[in-house]
């Protein structure tokens, strides 16, 4: 069998974890965004802070940093990192009835913190949902991505914004 463009599969075809102990020890950053689309009545509890399961925002914030740091008990395959930082940002967009969330993690290692990143923007977006799911099942978690990182032997990659 040919050797496989994958990093996580060998060249017999089975999966593996990537050997990083060669590589530089360098900082690493990534950034990563999720959305959450709900009726504009939602949205207007969670800014008043009226939604009866608590703080919404702060919940969520908690969880999306929780996630980035057990990313590797999610993920197959994913190397447990000392993270560095880890934070959560939402922006609400009453006009879109929406709530845009930003996970930026930041490690000095041996390989990057894109999937911390994308399951914190993640984690914090079900959080939401988990919280208000009771008043709004029609809620829509959308636009998860990665939308910057630095660092490591690839550079640095920013996603153009549609």
């Amino acid at each position: 069998m040919s050797k496989s463009p994958l990093s996580h599969i060998d060249e017999k075809g089975q999966a593996r974890m990537v050997d990083i102990s060669e590589k530089d020890t360098t900082p690493r950053m990534a950034v990563a965004n999720a959305c959450v689309r709900m009726r504009p009545e939602t949205l207007a509890m969670i800014l008043r802070g009226n939604v009866q399961k608590g703080d919404v925002l702060a919940a969520a914030r908690i969880a999306g940093i929780m996630a980035a740091k057990r990313t590797h008990e999610l993920i197959p395959l994913c190397h447990p990192l000392a993270i560095s930082a880890a934070s959560i940002e939402f922006t609400p967009d009453e006009t879109a009835s929406q709530i845009e969330i930003e996970a930026k993690v930041r490690v000095t290692g041996k390989t990057g913190v894109e999937m911390e990143a994308l399951v914190a923007a993640s984690v914090a977006a079900l959080t939401i949902y988990d919280m208000c799911k009771a008043i709004d099942r029609e809620m829509l978690i959308t636009e998860v991505g990665l939308a910057e990182k630095t660092g490591g032997k690839s550079g640095s990659f920013k996603r153009e914004r549609s």
